[in-house]
């Protein structure tokens, strides 16, 4: 694992540094507003003072800490999709492939970046009782002591399953200044939160309680989109049941279905899930950023 020579600085010295997911830019979002959102996000970092720590896989050897050339690398050419699993096939391939939640939690984990922001987390599949799919992520953040900050988990998938799978594995989640979970696109999936923090300071106690204790697991900040930004939420059941009855109708399944049902979306929407979509992340990095600033500042 290479970390990058800023990074590895930032994390000595005590400054702020949050990790960034290179699958939500090379396989969740359509080119070239993919490397736009990526750029926009190191940029938003950077303004509140924070360090990026890009998460990726270069010719098979995880970095943490991309260059710009190696996130245009990924973000403008076919590769891989990996998680934990398939970090150490991908070193014996040599392959350039993008991190999922589960990888890049673990790869900045290990490299002591303790603090994370993505867009949706993956969770149980729609069906799940019968094909048994289930996202890597829920399993990989049981395990990996990182504070995730995320708009909920994606909106495609059984949020209420996912939410029992997560209070099973042991990891905390709390809504950010809401007691709604978030639905990724739209503010509110329809679940309570049972605890809710309600700023950068509390999520740091929290964090720093959770070392105390010796919690091995991830602390799930569930930040929901901004009202003005969601989708509106008849739309988004709208697409999305077309979406399903699609993917459904082309036997799509496994790994493929949630690029599948956001491409879907997206296009149905007339671009507007996208939208809801990068409204999320750039939020969820705003928060992540603060929380970063809070912790340094302990």
């Amino acid at each position: 694992m290479r970390v990058a020579a800023e990074v590895e600085d930032a994390l000595s010295s005590g400054m702020p540094v949050v990790a960034l997911e290179s699958t939500l830019f090379a396989h969740g979002l359509p080119r070239p507003r993919n490397l736009e959102v990526a750029r926009e996000l190191e940029a938003l970092l950077r303004a509140a003072a924070v360090v990026p720590a890009t998460v990726g896989v270069i010719r098979g050897s995880p970095v943490v800490g991309m260059s710009p050339d190696e996130i245009e690398l990924l973000g403008s050419t076919d590769v891989a999709k990996v998680s934990t699993r398939d970090l150490p096939l991908a070193a014996v391939e040599k392959v350039n492939a993008a991190t999922t939640v589960a990888a890049t939690s673990w790869l900045a984990h290990r490299a002591g970046v303790r603090i994370f922001a993505t867009g949706g987390l993956g969770g149980v599949h729609r069906g799940a009782s019968r094909t048994f799919d289930e996202s890597a992520d829920l399993h990989a953040l049981s395990r990996t002591p990182v504070t995730v900050v995320c708009a909920g988990v994606k909106s495609i998938l059984d949020v209420g399953a996912t939410l029992e799978r997560l209070e099973t594995l042991g990891v905390s989640v709390a809504g950010y200044r809401t007691e709604r979970f978030p639905g990724f696109l739209v503010a509110d999936s329809g679940f309570a939160v049972s605890w809710t923090l309600d700023g950068p300071e509390e999520v740091v106690a929290a964090m720093q309680a959770r070392d105390e204790l010796f919690v091995g697991a991830a602390l799930v900040i569930a930040n929901p989109v901004p009202l003005a930004e969601q989708l509106e939420p008849a739309v988004h059941d709208r697409v999305l049941a077309a979406a399903l009855d699609a993917a459904a109708a082309g036997a799509i399944h496994g790994q493929d279905v949630t690029p599948f049902l956001l491409e879907y979306m997206q296009q149905a929407s007339g671009g507007a899930s996208l939208e809801a979509n990068v409204a999320a992340v750039r939020n969820n990095v705003t928060v992540a950023a603060a929380i970063a600033r809070a912790l340094a500042a302990k």
